[in-house]
C-alpha cells in the first residue's frame, strides 16, 4: 500500500518544514533535554509559534481552537516534528488529554482547558504509573477520598515525564477501595502548584532529568475536576493510552536516525568509506530500511482509520510495538557500527556523530515500556486483533 499526500497536506508539510528551518538553531540535532532551561525556553517559543499558526490542534473542532482538519494532518505534523527532533509539541495536552476531554469531560471543563491547550499556554503531565503499579495499572493505590466539595488525594506517581515543568496533571486515582480493581478508579485533574504536591526528580542513565516521582500529601482537589463519572475512570484512562499509542513519533525518530547512519556510511571519510561496500553493512541497512518503512505505514494506517471514525485499538498497539522496536534496532546498530568512538561523551571532539547515537540509545531504552509495555501491547493484539482468548 502506498500513501500519497493531497496537495493541501503536501503544502502544509512544506510550510511546517520551513517554519522549523527558521526557529531551530543551525546546529540543532536534538532531541531536546528538558532539564536544560535553554532547551525548555526553545520548546515554549516553538510551541507558541505553532499555536499562532493553528498547527497544534488542527484536527480539533473549531469551537475548541482547531480547524476540523483530518487526523492525517495531525500525523504529518507529528512526523515532521519527530523527524526533526524538534521540541514544542505538547503531546500530553494536544494528542492525549485534549481528545479524551472532548469525549468524557463536561462542557465547563472543555471550555476551561481546551482553549489554553490550543493556544500553547498550559503544560500537562500524566499521572498513571506508581512505585508498585506499572503494567498492572489497575492495581494503583493512590487514593482520593471525598471531603465535601473536594477530594483529598494521597499517594505517589512515578516515571512522570515533565512533572517538573507541568502546570496540570491528569491522573488516575482509586476512589472506591472496595470495588473490583478496574471499577473503583476515577480520572481527576490536579493543579501541580497545589499545597502538598512534591516533585522529586529522576535522572535517567543518559544523564537527563525527564522523569519524576510526584508525591501527594493530602492534596485537596475540587470535585469539579473529576472527568467522567465517579469510579468509571478506567474507560477515560484507556482512551488516553489509545491516543498515546497511535503516534508516529518512534517511526519518525527511527527514519531520522537511519538516514543519519546512511549519510555517515556514504561520506567521503577514508576511515568509514569501506563500510559502504561491506555486504554485511549494506544488508543490515537495507533490512532496517524495510522495517522502518513498514512501521511508518502502520502509523499511517492508524491515522487513516481514525479519519474514518474508527477506534483502531489493536492497530495502534501494532504500530507502537513495531515502531518502538525498530527504533531501538537502528540505535543499537548505530552504536555497533560507530565502534568505540561512538560511545564517547556527547560533544566530544573524537566522538563519531558527536556521540548522539549512544546518548539516544541510553535515553530511549524505556521506549518499549512507555504507554504500556510491548508485552502488554502484544496481548492486546492477540485478544482484540486476533480474537484469541484472554487466557
Amino acid at each position: 500500500m502506498r500513501f500519497e499526500f493531497t496537495a493541501e497536506e503536501s503544502n502544509f508539510k512544506s510550510q511546517l518544514s520551513a517554519f522549523l528551518d527558521d526557529v531551530l538553531p543551525n546546529d540543532w540535532h536534538g532531541p531536546a533535554d528538558e532539564s536544560r532551561d535553554d532547551h525548555w525556553e526553545l520548546n515554549q517559543e516553538i510551541k507558541k509559534g505553532l499555536a499562532e499558526r493553528g498547527w497544534l490542534v488542527m484536527s480539533w473542532p473549531k469551537e475548541y481552537g482547531g480547524a476540523d482538519s483530518s487526523p492525517m494532518m495531525n500525523t504529518i505534523f507529528a512526523e515532521e516534528m519527530a523527524y526533526r527532533r524538534a521540541p514544542g509539541h505538547d503531546r500530553f495536552g494536544t494528542r492525549m488529554f485534549g481528545p479524551t476531554l472532548m469525549r468524557f469531560g463536561t462542557e465547563e471543563q472543555r471550555t476551561k482547558y481546551l482553549g489554553s491547550i490550543a493556544r500553547g499556554e498550559i503544560q500537562w503531565c500524566q499521572g498513571y504509573s506508581e512505585p508498585n503499579s506499572g503494567s498492572d495499572l489497575a492495581s494503583l493505590q493512590t487514593k482520593a477520598v471525598e471531603d465535601g466539595d473536594d477530594f483529598i488525594v494521597t499517594g505517589a506517581k512515578i516515571w512522570t515525564s515533565l512533572a517538573h515543568r507541568a502546570d496540570m496533571m491528569f491522573m488516575l486515582v482509586r476512589t472506591d477501595p472496595e470495588a473490583r480493581p478496574h471499577k473503583g478508579i476515577s480520572l481527576i485533574l490536579v493543579d501541580m502548584k497545589s499545597p502538598g504536591v512534591e516533585v522529586q526528580p529522576i535522572v535517567n542513565m543518559a544523564g537527563v532529568h525527564s522523569f519524576n516521582q510526584v508525591v501527594f500529601d493530602h492534596v485537596r482537589v475540587p470535585k469539579a475536576n473529576l472527568v467522567g463519572d465517579l469510579n468509571d475512570g478506567w474507560r477515560a484512562g484507556m482512551t488516553v493510552l489509545n491516543f498515546e499509542r497511535s503516534g508516529i513519533d518512534y517511526a519518525a525518530w527511527a527514519r531520522a536516525a537511519l538516514e543519519e547512519l546512511i549519510d555517515y556510511v556514504n561520506s567521503d571519510d577514508a576511515e568509514v568509506s569501506a563500510a559502504k561496500t561491506d555486504p554485511t553493512v549494506r544488508v543490515k541497512l537495507a533490512e532496517l530500511h524495510m522495517e522502518v518503512e513498514a512501521a511508518r505505514l502502520m502509523c499511517y494506517d492508524v491515522s487513516y482509520r481514525q479519519g474514518k471514525g474508527e477506534i483502531p485499538s489493536s492497530e495502534a498497539s501494532m504500530s507502537k510495538v513495531a515502531a518502538s522496536e525498530v527504533y531501538l534496532k537502528v540505535l543499537d546498530y548505530g552504536v555497533d557500527l560507530l565502534g568505540m568512538y561512538g560511545v564517547l561523551e556527547l560533544g566530544s571532539d573524537q566522538a563519531e556523530l558527536q556521540g548522539r547515537f549512544f546518548k539516544m540509545r541510553l535515553f530511549y531504552t524505556s521506549g518499549p515500556i512507555l504507554a504500556g509495555t510491548n508485552e502488554i501491547q502484544k496481548n492486546i493484539i492477540a485478544q482484540r486483533g486476533l480474537g484469541l482468548p484472554r487466557k
